[in-house]
């Protein structure tokens, strides 16, 4: 649901950004990377001030940074470093501060505040309306969205929700996991789900306490206390499958405790005449 290829885009140009070395005046090409890298140009309305005592520069009012394909929009941009012996900095960390948008060619990523932690290689989004946004999925956050370079791992975290059309997927955590498909490209293989997740397709909506969602196979398994609701009939198990693709959802019986065999799983299906019925003896009981 979630392009690797946003996130590690929002990541490897903050790192190439995070080799400033030097002053330069408003809207300069300034050229960070190593030889060989594209250069990165950092605009700002009321320019770039180099903070020596502080060890940071900071480029204030409408301040963008751009590196190919990626532009990371913020009111402030603060990069720290230290200094090296010999001469030189040494970048770890960069802080986008207000109104912060994330955009590449894939997806665009929305919050007030970002920080990317160079030695981790660690990007934290937080914000009052954090999301990601891609031509198909959107990804939302209470509390902040991670992507973990290293791992190729991103998190969202708190009442997350990952949604495609009519498809959603919701947990208090959401951990996306990447990998290359054949053609060499990074997507999302695997989405698992944590604490109040709830699967909702245009038949069913399925919660439980743990899910993992297989992204090529579009099917979600759930596990702990799984209920699965179709209109007004319910089905309670221990785990189950949800098709996302194909809206067939399959409950699985438990083990009982002490070797005791399977316990059953249990439901309860209501006809669809049966709250019209209802009414019809309520009227009769109402002329007698």
């Amino acid at each position: 649901m979630m392009a690797k290829q946003t996130m590690l885009g929002v990541a490897l140009t903050i790192s190439g950004f995070l080799q400033l070395s030097a002053y330069e005046a408003r809207a300069q090409a300034l050229n960070f990377g190593a030889s060989g890298d594209a250069p990165i140009e950092v605009f700002a309305d009321n320019g770039i001030e180099w903070q020596q005592d502080n060890l940071v520069f900071i480029a204030r009012g409408n301040a963008r940074a751009v590196r190919t394909d990626v532009t990371v929009f913020a009111d402030e941009l603060r990069a720290y470093y230290r200094e090296q012996q010999g001469g030189g900095t040494d970048i770890w960390r960069l802080d986008a501060l207000g109104k912060v948008r994330i955009k590449s060619a894939d997806a665009t990523t929305y919050g007030d505040h970002a920080v990317y932690n160079v030695d981790k290689a660690v990007l934290v989004v937080t914000g009052s309306n954090i999301r990601l946004v891609t031509a198909t999925d959107t990804i939302t956050a209470e509390r902040q969205l991670e992507y973990w370079e290293q791992k190729r791992m991103a998190v969202a975290r708190g009442d997350a929700l990952a949604k495609r059309a009519e498809k959603r997927l919701r947990g208090e955590v959401l951990v996306a996991y990447f990998r290359d498909d054949a053609n060499g490209k990074s997507s999302v293989h695997r989405v698992e789900a944590f604490d109040n997740v709830k699967v909702i397709t245009q038949k069913d909506t399925a919660l439980s306490e743990r899910g993992v969602y297989n992204v090529k196979s579009g099917i979600a398994t759930l596990v702990g206390s799984v209920k699965i609701l179709r209109g007004r009939n319910v089905l309670n198990g221990c785990s189950a499958e949800v098709n996302l693709n194909t809206g067939i959802s399959q409950m699985h019986s438990c083990k009982a405790p002490y070797g005791g065999g399977k316990t059953r799983v249990k439901g309860v299906l209501l006809p669809r005449n049966l709250k019209s019925r209802g009414t019809n003896k309520n009227k009769d009981a109402e002329k007698q």
